[in-house]
């Protein structure tokens, strides 16, 4: 009786030239997915700290296409932050609402989620009453799950925030983002370490603020 097939396993070395291919083709403004892909899966995920402003965009992949716009708002009634998906793209939330959902650490995220969700938070008050905050995410961290596509498949992702609201104001900061190079292959929100995650160190995120113009040359680093 012949003996079951088990995986093959890359050898060190050839896994050490295929991060650097990937590193250098990411430098030069091609996204590291379309090399990781056709070896074996693997969560990409990139270390952050930047205050999100209106207009600030988030390029999951690193392929200089904006996958999500966030956006935000504030006057003398309300404050509000959101992120619109471009495209097809789309963020876990209540089905016929618009507040996305705040995902702890280990929740999983894949096809069997409901992609309709882009608040934030919001509050309203005026200079007698103030008449609250709306949504899961006031004076709270936690992962938007995120669904987008690379050449017409769906991938998953996640980008976890830390949301302030003070008076008027409101303040997220983007600290990190993950996508899974597999199609249609879930993803465990806020997995940042493992054996198949590979983390990108370093980020200078000052292009998500002007845009998708400039990619940078990232340090990768694999865990």
């Amino acid at each position: 009786m012949p003996r079951p097939r088990t995986p093959s396993q890359l050898s060190e070395s050839l896994r050490q030239r295929l991060n650097s291919y990937a590193l250098a083709a990411s430098a030069a403004g091609v996204g590291v997915l379309a090399l990781a892909q056709p070896v074996e899966g693997k969560i990409i995920y990139t270390r952050s700290h930047v205050k999100i402003t209106n207009g600030t965009v988030l390029d999951l992949n690193h392929d200089g296409k904006a996958d999500f716009i966030f956006r935000t708002a504030s006057s003398e009634w309300s404050a509000g932050a959101g992120v619109r998906p471009v495209g097809v793209n789309g963020v876990v939330g209540r089905v016929g609402w618009v507040s996305a959902y705040r995902l702890p650490n280990g929740e999983r995220i894949g096809a069997k989620r409901a992609f309709s969700g882009t608040f934030i938070e919001g509050c309203s008050w005026n200079t007698d009453t103030f008449f609250g905050c709306h949504g899961d995410w006031h004076d709270a961290s936690g992962n938007l799950g995120l669904k987008f596509r690379v050449h017409g498949e769906a991938h998953y992702g996640w980008a976890r925030l830390n949301v302030k609201v003070a008076g008027s104001r409101i303040t997220a900061v983007l600290t990190g983002y993950a996508y899974e190079t597999i199609p249609n292959k879930p993803i465990i929100a806020g997995k940042a370490h493992g054996k198949d995650v590979i983390t990108l160190q370093d980020a200078s995120l000052g292009h998500l603020a002007r845009g998708t113009s400039a990619i940078p040359a990232w340090r990768q680093k694999e865990q």
